[in-house]
């Protein structure tokens, strides 16, 4: 047997040992029973900071555009390439 053999019996071996727990003995729908609101408030949260994510994404995208306008041509490169690319990667 191989070490990755080994290994990934151990893992599979730990995921059914829980799930058996979590779902065929008493204790383990308690567990269960006690984890799950806390997975969902955790859940609403994520949700909650990917918009705060996004909110800040088009605020800064909006601070550039702004910026951009302000300086108008005077902020641009100059492009150094005939094709229009300022980097030559």
């Amino acid at each position: 047997m191989t070490d990755r053999t080994i290994i990934a019996t151990l893992i599979g071996a730990g995921i059914g040992a829980a799930v058996g727990f979590f779902f065929f003995t008493p204790q383990g729908r308690s567990w269960r029973r006690r984890l799950e609101p806390m997975l969902e408030d955790f859940s609403r949260e994520l949700n909650s900071f990917r918009g705060t994510i996004q909110k800040a994404g088009g605020v800064a995208n909006e601070g550039w555009k702004l910026l951009n306008d302000t300086l108008g041509d005077a902020g641009a490169q100059p492009r150094r390439y005939p094709s229009g690319q300022t980097s030559p990667f």
